[in-house]
């Protein structure tokens, strides 16, 4: 493992924002990392508190002995989730991948330096995880006091186990893939279908705890969290070491974590380079002919680009499509179940009109259509190669016109078939819906514009994994944070003006209202440009 911490050591020094926080002298990347860290732990609070509430649940209705089981067996989901999702972007076809392979290491080596990277990256949300469940813990079970340090040890190998599987599933995948043009394709569909599997998990959810059926849903938890861990090994061990104080218990969740690591990166070593070789490179079809080049202007072609930009990265895809799949999805659900009992079913049976309903369908749509705006990060997404960018015969304000256009195709028509479902479900009058349609076009250009702005403002071009930028940038946080908050605001406040005011006429205050945001936000764009 030396070779492995050493070449750890440095990428994590080279990518730490502390270590930018402690030398750096650019007061502006200072500022960012500071803000930047401020809401990381402001997230790191949240997901705590979750979790103490929890163990509190756990605890007060007497089944706290299952809570080391449910730490471990969240522990595991989340380390497995987050690795599949992130092993094409830190483990294959990463950027420092020529410089990291030009030094005197062998390829396993490499490769299990960047798991972990990935592991350090990830670790503190899996240690918020452990320590509030290990505060619930202590407070209601009262162990030894030896079981604090065990359960602390054991939390830094919980995450081991699955993030290896997830790897060794990413590996099979690239290695099946590598020869094909459309690589991201199996990644990409399975995190849309786990993105979509949790988002309708929490009506599920609220099924289970309506009314006072919250004790047998924690029972019903108990009891699939104690068969889970029949299956599931490393919970059964982690179980056991903290409840019981098994010495052998321990020694099996270090031990096989130890050995597994040394198996997986020895067999995706074997053909390390092969696999990164094929994913940067690219075949040609054989049946592909010379024609006649067709002329397209530079917006089309700055769009096109970004087009081809999304569907290469998995991470993009999935964070910049998902609002848009989303809005669809929801119009079309909405269409064939009804919207009364779609109502029904959100607000837990409550009486409703859904009349009332009927101005905030813009604003219902955008929260799904305004989630992420590709404009946000695709500025950041040039990446080093921006100096490409600049030394062409593009003007500024050009490139920033087109990467708004090519998320205003996105937005557009999903907005179109979720308002008209939408409309046709409410039963809404034409001239109403048309008016819809218009505001609903007006909150796609101010969600673009208005993330041009952050994303040109907050500029992130030393990145060295896409993931920094689509998930964790500045830019994406600042756009989406007040955004959702604002779109929920929108709802509420719709419902409200729409029993005291005519519905058109709110209609036609609110398009004015929005295309005036979105015009001053694209002259902000425009004069960004200028800079």
């Amino acid at each position: 493992m030396k070779n492995e911490i050493l070449l750890l050591k440095t990428l994590l020094l080279s990518t730490s924002g502390r270590n930018i926080m402690k030398y750096g002298r650019d007061k502006k990347k200072r500022r960012k990392i500071l803000w930047g860290m401020i809401g990381t732990g402001i997230l790191y609070a949240l997901l705590i508190g979750v979790c103490a509430v929890m163990c509190f649940g756990y605890g007060t209705f007497g089944m706290i002995d299952s809570a080391p089981v449910l730490c471990a067996l969240m522990i595991s989901a989340m380390a497995f989730v987050f690795t599949l999702f992130k092993t094409n972007g830190y483990l294959f076809n990463f950027r420092e991948y020529d410089m990291l392979m030009s030094l005197p290491f062998a390829s396993k080596t490499v490769a299990g330096c960047k798991f972990l990277y990935m592991y350090v990256k990830s670790l503190p949300w899996y240690l918020c995880i452990s320590l509030a469940m290990l505060a619930g813990y202590g407070w209601f079970a009262r162990p030894h006091f030896l079981i604090y340090p065990v359960w602390v040890l054991l939390s830094f190998f919980l995450p081991v186990i699955p993030m290896l599987a997830a790897s060794f599933l990413g590996f099979l995948a690239a290695r099946i893939s590598a020869g094909f043009r459309k690589t991201n394709i199996v990644q990409t569909v399975l995190s849309f279908t786990f993105a979509l599997l949790c988002f309708f998990m929490r009506f599920f959810i609220e099924k289970l705890i309506k009314d006072d059926q919250v004790e047998m849903m924690l029972s019903r938890v108990s009891d699939a969290t104690d068969s889970a861990a029949g299956f599931y090994f490393p919970a059964r061990w982690f179980a056991r070491a903290v409840t019981k104080g098994s010495p052998l218990d321990i020694l099996l969740l270090v031990g096989v974590s130890a050995l597994l690591f040394a198996v997986v990166f020895r067999i995706v070593g074997s053909s390390y380079r092969n696999i990164n070789s094929a994913l940067k490179s690219h075949a040609a079809a054989k049946k592909y002919k010379m024609t006649a080049q067709r002329q397209s202007s530079v917006l089309h072609a700055i769009a096109f680009k970004e087009l081809k930009r999304m569907t290469g990265s998995t991470v993009y895809m999935t964070n910049g499509a998902m609002g848009f799949v989303l809005a669809v999805l929801i119009g079309v659900l909405v269409l064939v179940l009804g919207l009364d009992r779609i109502v029904s079913t959100v607000t837990n049976g409550a009486p409703i009109d859904t009349g009332m309903l009927q101005p905030a369908i813009p604003f219902i749509v955008y929260f799904f259509t305004g989630m992420y705006a590709t404009t946000a990060s695709s500025p950041s997404l040039e990446g080093k190669n921006y100096w490409i960018v600049q030394s062409l015969p593009i003007e500024k304000k050009t490139l920033y016109r087109g990467k708004m256009l090519f998320n205003m195709c996105l937005g557009v028509p999903s907005m179109i078939i979720s308002t008209i479902c939408l409309c046709i479900s409410a039963k809404v009058p034409l001239p109403n819906a048309a008016l819809y349609l218009i505001l609903g076009f007006a909150l796609c250009a101010f969600s673009t514009a208005w993330g041009c702005v952050c994303g040109v403002r907050h500029m992130r071009l030393d990145w060295e994994n896409d993931v920094e930028v689509v998930k964790q940038g500045a830019a994406v946080t600042i756009y989406i944070l007040p955004n959702l908050f604002v779109a929920m605001g929108l709802v509420v406040l719709a419902v409200i003006l729409g029993m005291r005011m005519d519905h058109r006429l709110l209609a036609l205050a609110a398009i004015l209202l929005v295309s005036a945001l979105a015009a001053l936000c694209y002259r902000w764009v425009m004069a960004l440009a200028k800079e």
